[in-house]
């Protein structure tokens, strides 16, 4: 088993956040989330990883450097950032033969990717995993066969309700023809391309498992909200004593400090006495001051938070 993991992305909705540290590298209960994916393509049983690196790359090529991976890892480096299609084509030519799961380094699922891997037949492109999440709904199949995504197939034939790329597939050679060798490149449209040219792209859909899209502060928050509440028991177990609030190692919390449930704390994070947290995840080093209150908030690393807030992005 091979894989591909797609981080390169510049994370624009999660500005300001992403301007001091890449999306693959938030913490997500104090474990960057690309060391979480890492870990559970470990555990499936992959050989072979290939990462995509371009917005804040040296920040990234520094977490891998300091794992030490039980597969063979190698960097993709993208000086001008290829786009979801230009992305994938490049980390298809690093793992060479042979097909590969591809997953997307901003979601957070409890799926099992070996049972991913398994599922797809070469006489597909690929296989996408799909799964009914109706904020996201707009890929159209018939049976275990993608037909269209965006809009219903022109001529109808496709089942009644769409469904949602799970930002996972697995990928056959074949599908990187339809690609352009060169520059930046959108995978949505090589789709649409192997679909038009008579190509199976296949599905696998899914249901009963844990998902999370990552990509925005409220999405962020929510992941955290629904792991803290024991929402994926499977990916409880890479979090060790997982309990609300969950402090991470050196961090401290004053006389009268209360918290009101979905409260992750960084290491060396420091909340001051009287303070109130509720959804509300803190960096490492950052300072709660003495009765501030801080709801729905994100506080990045070393911030010193002397005033209240509600629903905000803390970085300076």
């Amino acid at each position: 088993m091979k894989a591909a993991v797609l981080a390169a992305g510049l994370g624009t909705r999660l500005l300001p956040l992403t301007d001091i540290r890449p999306k693959p590298l938030w913490p997500v209960l104090n474990r960057p989330l690309l060391g979480l994916v890492l870990a559970q393509l470990e555990a499936a049983g992959c050989f072979q990883v290939a990462v995509n690196t371009h917005h804040l790359a040296d920040q990234v090529h520094d977490f891998l450097r300091s794992e030490p991976w039980s597969f063979l890892l190698s960097v993709s480096h993208e000086p001008e950032i290829l786009g979801t299609g230009g992305g994938l084509r490049q980390l298809g030519e690093v793992l060479r033969e042979g097909a590969f799961l591809a997953i997307n380094a901003d979601i957070l699922t409890d799926l099992d990717l070996a049972e991913v891997y398994r599922a797809h037949r070469p006489e597909a492109v690929s296989t996408l995993v799909l799964h009914d999440c109706p904020a996201y709904n707009n890929v159209w199949v018939a049976g275990d066969a993608v037909m269209s995504i965006g809009a219903p197939p022109p001529g109808g034939g496709a089942d009644e309700k769409p469904l949602a790329y799970t930002g996972i597939q697995v990928v056959d050679r074949k599908m990187l023809r339809y690609i352009p060798a060169q520059g930046p490149a959108d995978l949505v449209q090589a789709w649409r391309e192997a679909i038009a040219a008579g190509e199976r792209l296949a599905c696998l859909t899914v249901s009963n498992h844990f998902w999370q899209d990552l990509g925005t502060p409220e999405n962020y928050l929510a992941a955290h909200q629904r792991l803290l509440a024991g929402a994926s028991p499977k990916l409880g177990r890479y979090f060790p004593g997982l309990t609300d609030p969950l402090i991470g190692p050196g961090a401290r919390i004053g006389a009268g400090a209360q918290f009101g449930g979905g409260v992750c704390l960084g290491a060396e994070a420091v909340v001051a006495a009287g303070a109130f947290l509720k959804n509300t995840v803190v960096w490492e080093r950052a300072v709660i001051a003495p009765g501030v209150e801080l709801e729905d908030c994100i506080v990045a690393s070393g911030v010193q938070v002397k005033d209240s807030a509600r629903g905000r992005v803390l970085v300076s």
